[in-house]
């Protein structure tokens, strides 16, 4: 028959099977029109078309002819038939049976075939290598020997037909493809896709093995260890600390642990005990309990209660700050009194009768800490001085830095079940000290934040309260831990920005700054010895008078502190280390070779630095009407504050104010009343009715990139207005501070000492300041009194009366 040629067949159609040439299957022919087609073939030429139905609906294009080979009784009582594919053929029409019976015939025309291309053996060679590649790994011997059997290329791709791992859908793709090439691509593709599939298997299989083998051999040799452990235990008579559990309940028997700690670490340890070695849960709680044995429960520094010692202590490290030195001391004769009168009170009595406890002394522990804050503009020497305080009491120092600490769980700490938890600060600076009465300075405390993780500031409160920091509880640890012997010491440079329940626990203890005298002292017996080391330079190569320091804090800084005096007097030091390393010195050198020192005086720091930074300004401010000297506090201390004011035609003839200089609510209101009573009070203060007529006033503070607010810039104000209106010029020499309100009070303010050193800085002899703080002149150092006169107001008249020039003097300066 010709590729041409049509024939009929009886058909027989497959729902769940697909049978390609050359593969033997059995059938079973469990439908009538099943059966019908077999008979039909039977009385026939024993010749049928096997078609395949797709998984969307109807028939393949495609059929397969085959021959009956055999027909009987399936094991199931079914009839069967065993059936060979011979060939693909296109389907036709159908047509009636011819011997007039049930079943359907076709027509079918057979696939044109010639002859195999070399393309087609180069793929069916890859297929078949593929293919044993892939019965290789699933160790099929049967289907190696069948596949042995075929040589013809498409016979090749058909033997996919028996693959298990081919869908239904795959396999009537492959009988429809009637090119050869086409078909042995396409299997060979999935045998690829398939091999792929098996080596990823084989793959993960080899790594999980491989990982339980491992583990099963650590776990082996953990067992002989131990038991190795164990023996060598036995015969030295003692554990080894290898041994955790031993270790655990060693130190369990030797540290003094409060009774509710120990129930937990007891606890704790069964629990550890109990697991296994692959349990990670055993992991968390063995460092659990390495941090609770790393703390030094029942472990206290000796203090050092020598009063005399402990301030010769204070005293060497720093100059002045006789504030907190004496706060220092306070708390230490404190102690003293405490244990003598606890000393005594533990002396037996005599029968039937009982020693009281001395007054003031309680029979526990709390409360016996402090807490004191350190508050002052930076450079003053907060930091440094908690150092010095721990030296002077005889306890280890601890500094915890709090700036910018955002999460609650840094001072708290953690929970247990969170990966990586760990203790929170308080407890790390603890096993830091190996101690329970360390010296802990909580640095920064005015920069603390809080976001969405919490408020490090709340969770501060429990730390710094001498009635419940006795039993503060750590997130990690879970077991009380008693701080009531912690000294703390808080710095921060303002109290504006700490919470106002957090500084109520606080004992405030202000560091205004220093005077001129004092700056020259610390950097003559602090930062020259420092400094001098830094630059290389011996004792014997360079000095320093007094009068060079003195050039250096008035001409090349303008600071509370003495940072920037430190930073100057390191430039210095270099600069005279350059002349000696290039052999400058030389020219000082004796008759005999000697090397004379290098002696920096006044003129000296005036060649070696240049010009001065800082000039006295204040004289040219204050030379026309209208500019008024005002002071003010900023977060690096105390600083003079200049007020401008002027006026202008208003437009359309209304009068207003304008302020200016980045100026907070507060000090605009505080304006607008002055504006307000100079307004009320015109003839009174020889302004004059006319001067308001139709103008406009503006009032300016200069450095305006500087934010300013607060209440105090109010006398300042109001003399400037005044002096812009009678052209009366503002003392050059004077300073002033304080609130007004709209009947010309003078209210108190706050920073006075701060002020008054500024006002002092920059060569002022005289501050006016409101009568309410009169009690802090005694803040005030004898030697900055003796030098400023200053002069308590309760009303602006009496400012105005001391602060502006007499008109008769304005006459004489303008003629």
């Amino acid at each position: 028959m010709t590729a041409t040629d049509t024939q009929t067949l009886p058909l027989l159609p497959l729902s769940s099977g697909v049978v390609l040439p050359g593969m033997v299957v059995t059938l079973a022919l469990e439908t009538a029109e099943a059966r019908a087609a077999a008979a039909a073939a039977e009385a026939a030429d024993r010749t049928l078309v096997l078609v395949p139905k797709r998984a969307g609906g109807g028939y393949a294009d495609v059929g397969t002819v085959a021959r009956i080979e055999d027909v009987g009784a399936l094991p199931n009582g079914l009839r069967g038939a065993v059936v060979r594919g011979l060939r693909r053929a296109h389907l036709g029409a159908g047509v009636a049976d011819p011997g007039g019976g049930a079943a359907t015939w076709i027509e079918v025309r057979p696939v044109e075939a010639g002859p195999a291309s070399e393309e087609a053996h180069r793929l069916a060679r890859e297929l078949r290598a593929t293919v044993e590649a892939i019965l290789d790994r699933r160790r099929s011997a049967r289907m190696v020997d069948l596949f042995g059997g075929v040589s013809d290329p498409g016979e090749v791709a058909d033997t996919a037909g028996y693959w298990p791992d081919l869908s239904y859908d795959r396999k009537v793709e492959l009988l429809e493809v009637v090119d050869v090439e086409q078909r042995l691509r396409l299997v060979l593709e999935w045998a690829k896709e398939h091999l792929a599939d098996l080596e990823l298997k084989e793959h993960i299989n080899h790594e999980v093995n491989e990982g339980l083998e491992k583990r099963q051999r650590e776990f082996l040799l953990r067992q002989q260890l131990a038991a190795i452990q164990k023996e060598l235990g036995d015969l030295s008579g003692e554990e080894e600390d290898g041994d955790a559990v031993s270790r655990f309940r060693r130190l369990l028997a030797e540290r003094d642990l409060p009774e509710a700690v120990a129930a937990a670490v007891s606890k704790e340890l069964d629990r550890f005990e109990r697991m296994s070695e692959q349990s990670p849960e055993r992991g968390w709680v063995q460092t659990w309990l390495e941090w609770v044995f790393d703390i030094p429960w029942g472990v206290r520094a000796e203090d050092r209660l020598d009063l005399d010692e402990a301030q010769a202590v204070l005293d060497t490290d720093h100059t002045g700050l006789d504030d907190v030195k004496e706060r220092i001391l306070e708390h230490l004769a404190v102690r003293k009194l405490r244990a003598e009168r606890e000393a005594a009170s533990e002396e037996v009595p005599a029968p039937g009768s009982e020693r009281p406890l001395a007054a003031g002394i309680t029979d526990g522990r709390r409360g016996s800490g402090a807490i004191l804050t350190l508050v002052g503009p930076p450079g003053v020497g907060k930091t440094s001085l908690g150092e010095s305080v721990a030296r002077a009491l005889g306890r280890p120092f601890v500094r915890v830095a709090l700036g910018g600490v955002r999460d609650e769980a840094e001072i708290r700490g953690h929970r247990r079940t969170y990966v990586g938890a760990q203790p929170g600060r308080l407890v790390r600076a603890m096993k830091e000290a190996g101690a329970m009465n360390p010296v802990i300075l909580l640095d920064e405390v005015d920069k603390l934040g809080g976001d969405w993780r919490g408020d490090p500031a709340s969770a501060l409160l429990e730390v710094l309260d001498p009635a419940q920091n006795h039993t503060f509880a750590d997130h990690y640890l879970e077991v009380e831990l008693d701080l009531s012997d912690v000294l703390f010491l808080a710095t921060a440079n303002q109290l504006e920005t700490v919470a106002g329940p957090l500084l109520d626990r606080m004992e405030v203890v202000s560091l205004d700054g220093y005077t001129e005298d004092e700056k020259v002292a610390i950097a003559r017996d602090h930062l020259l010895r420092r400094q001098r080391a830094a630059a290389g330079l011996r004792e014997d190569e360079v000095t320093v008078d007094d009068g060079a320091l003195r050039s250096l804090v008035r001409e090349h800084t303008r600071e509370a502190g003495v940072r920037s005096l430190e930073r100057a007097l390191a430039r210095l030091l270099r600069k005279v280390a350059t002349r000696i390393a290039r052999g400058g010195h030389d020219e000082a050198a004796g008759s005999g070779g000697t090397v004379h020192p290098v002696a920096v005086d006044a003129a000296v720091v005036r060649e070696l630095l240049g010009k001065p930074r800082f000039r006295d300004e204040v004289l040219e401010r204050t030379s026309v009407a209208g500019v008024a000297t005002g002071l003010a506090v900023t977060g690096v201390g105390g600083d003079v504050l200049f007020v401008e004011a002027t006026s202008m035609p208003g437009e359309g003839g209304s009068p207003g104010l304008t302020v200016t200089g980045q100026l907070g609510d507060v000090m605009k209101e505080s304006a607008q009343i002055a504006l307000s009573f100079v307004r009320s009070r015109a003839d009174e203060l020889g302004c004059g009715p006319d001067g308001f007529d139709g103008r406009r006033f503006h009032v300016h503070f200069p450095a305006g990139a500087v934010p300013k607010d607060g209440p105090s810039a109010g006398v300042t104000m109001t003399t400037a207005l005044v002096s812009l209106l009678t052209g009366r010029l503002v003392k050059p020499n004077l300073a002033m501070t304080g609130e007004v309100t709209l009947q010309g009070k003078v209210l108190p303010i706050g920073g006075v000492k701060q002020k008054v050193l500024a006002a002092h800085r920059v060569g002022l002899t005289e501050v006016l300041l409101p009568k309410g703080n009169e009690a802090d002149l005694d803040d005030i150092p004898e030697g900055i009194r003796s030098e400023i006169t200053i002069h308590l107001c309760s009303d602006v008249r009496q400012v105005l009366e001391l602060a502006l020039e007499p008109l008769a003097m304005v006459a004489a300066e303008a003629a």
